[in-house]
């Protein structure tokens, strides 16, 4: 049996990761120097830089020069959180290990749910920001149909108030394959999801939780025979 090792970089960078995803450092704290980090280690400096360079690299820290500078556990940002989860699924869609089904059978999960929420919670200006993410399935072009699909959706998580839910879903729309898409542009298939959107806009609305439930789960329902196994992200 092959027992492999981890390069010290990786060990080192980890129990820094394991002390800032447990608490014991918090955002905005400094981390040891890296000569104090050497010390504590016993590693070289290059190996300790190594280690910092992974850490930032996976948003956890930042590392600023100057008298006051010095490497500090990041503050946590949204964007760069969705960013990595975008980067993650992607790379298990193109490896083959997630399929058409399993996309959007999370998509089910995470989505119906989350339009009864929105029907539950929404604002005056999540119903403003689901009217603009309406679009005109006869003379819009494709770009402005996958972005504003996209929009309305996201829209719907926000409008959940979940801001968790919010950052989950996002990645499902930040991902593209443009010849699937091509391939689902029919003007029926556009006709379909402009339907689907106007009807769970009105459940939205008139604050019907049930109604808004079984609408989101028809819409994903709807589209699944579009993709043939294909994900199309964002439809």
């Amino acid at each position: 049996m092959v027992v492999t090792v981890a390069p010290a970089y990786q060990v080192l960078a980890e129990r820094i990761r394991d002390d800032i995803m447990s608490g014991v450092l918090r955002p905005g704290e400094r981390l040891p120097t890296e000569p104090q980090l050497c010390e504590q280690s016993g590693l070289s400096r290059s190996t300790v830089r190594e280690a910092l360079r992974l850490l930032s690299s996976q948003h956890l820290i930042v590392t600023m020069r100057g008298v006051n500078g010095g490497s500090f556990v990041a503050e946590p940002d949204a964007s760069a959180l969705g960013a990595t989860l975008s980067d993650g699924v992607g790379l298990l869609l193109a490896s083959g290990a997630v399929t058409g089904d399993d996309f959007l059978e999370v998509r089910r999960m995470l989505e119906v749910p989350a339009a009864g929420l929105a029907a539950a919670r929404r604002e005056a200006h999540h119903l403003a920001e689901l009217e603009r993410a309406m679009f005109d399935p006869e003379h819009d072009d494709l770009a402005r149909r996958i972005e504003a699909h996209a929009a309305f959706h996201l829209t719907i998580a926000a409008a959940s108030g979940n801001s968790l839910l919010s950052l989950v879903v996002r990645p499902l729309y930040s991902l593209a394959n443009r010849d699937a898409v091509e391939r689902a542009a029919r003007p029926p298939f556009w006709h379909a999801v402009d339907r689907d959107h106007r009807a769970l806009l009105g459940a939205i609305r008139a604050q019907d939780v049930a109604r808004a439930m079984e609408l989101a789960r028809q819409h994903i329902d709807n589209i699944r025979p579009a993709e043939h196994m294909t994900v199309v992200a964002g439809v």
